[in-house]
């Protein structure tokens, strides 16, 4: 897995944490892309690094269709 060569933006509160998650479960980004485009939320790699670096904002189908592939709760995507 490559590492952020960027700084984390300020644009959403759950890019940080889902980048955590899917690297816990060693996906790379492009499967990543790929699960989520499968479970119906249409999103390209570019749009999907950009919300992980939060660099742009998250809508609640992402945010949803997210929790959804990574099989956790909503509520986990989010900092404490």
């Amino acid at each position: 897995m490559k590492v952020r060569k960027k700084e984390y933006g300020s644009a959403n509160l759950i890019g940080r944490r889902v980048e955590g998650l899917r690297k816990e479960r060693a996906i790379s980004q492009k499967d990543f892309v790929a699960r989520l485009q499968v479970a119906g939320l249409d999103i390209n790699p570019t749009s999907y690094s950009k919300l992980e670096g939060q660099l742009r904002s998250a809508s609640d189908k992402e945010v949803y269709t997210i929790a959804l592939v990574l099989a956790v709760p909503m509520e986990e995507l989010f900092p404490c």
